[in-house]
């Protein structure tokens, strides 16, 4: 490299730019290929089978009452509940920041208990949690609620999309995690679905970084 001229050294080194830029490029998109395909699988998986528990994760809630997305995890939860695929269900979720300023008035834990409550679960067969933020938090959560009552095996209910993630953060917390996903309802048109989709890649993508930076730390 010292006896070729600047020119070439210049051109040297832009080549080497390239080919590495497009390798990270490749790289990134085997991998996004790699984590939709997860994703299809899991949503397209119903793995409910007889469990401890059945986790169902929050979604938006409007005035003290669950969003149709949120609605239908409810009742997706249910339907497994009456079908004696575990007596306990843990609603999870905190205060919700789409609801508005009347949104701190209820946390989507208590929301989505007091639904099922009315649909005739008993309040000692419902765990509210009602602290998390966002769905890893509600993910770590569960893991938490499961240790402190001796829960082995959980159904975890959510979207479809969201349950590749949420088996894989259960999964490093070593509980034992089947997923089921709820009934879709309409909530947008392809490119929403599109736009869920690429934020769960990006999502799982940041939390691997997280946790294999976390594992290397210690």
């Amino acid at each position: 490299m010292e006896g070729l001229p600047e020119p070439k050294r210049r051109n040297w080194a832009l080549r080497v730019f390239a080919v590495l830029f497009l390798a990270v490029i490749l790289g990134f998109l085997a991998w996004s290929c790699w984590v939709y395909v997860q994703i299809e699988n899991y949503a397209g998986l119903d793995q409910a089978a007889p469990s401890d528990a059945i986790g169902v994760l929050g979604a938006a809630e409007y005035d003290g009452e669950p969003s149709p997305v949120f609605k239908a995890r409810l009742d997706h939860a249910y339907e497994l509940y009456k079908r004696g695929i575990a007596p306990l269900i843990i609603t999870l979720g905190g205060t919700s920041t789409l609801a508005g300023a009347s949104g701190a008035e209820h946390s989507e834990g208590a929301v989505g208990r007091d639904y099922l409550m009315k649909l005739g679960v008993p309040e000692t067969a419902i765990i509210a949690e009602t602290e998390s933020r966002d769905t890893e938090e509600q993910a770590h959560r569960i893991a938490v609620i499961a240790r402190t009552n001796s829960l082995r095996r959980l159904v975890v209910v959510s979207d479809g999309t969201h349950l590749f993630r949420i088996h894989e953060i259960c999964a490093a917390d070593g509980l034992d995690v089947l997923t089921s996903p709820r009934t879709r309802v309409s909530v947008g048109d392809s490119t929403a679905e599109a736009e869920r989709i690429a934020h769960e890649i990006l999502s799982y993508t940041a939390w691997r970084l997280q946790l294999h930076l976390h594992m290397h730390l210690h």
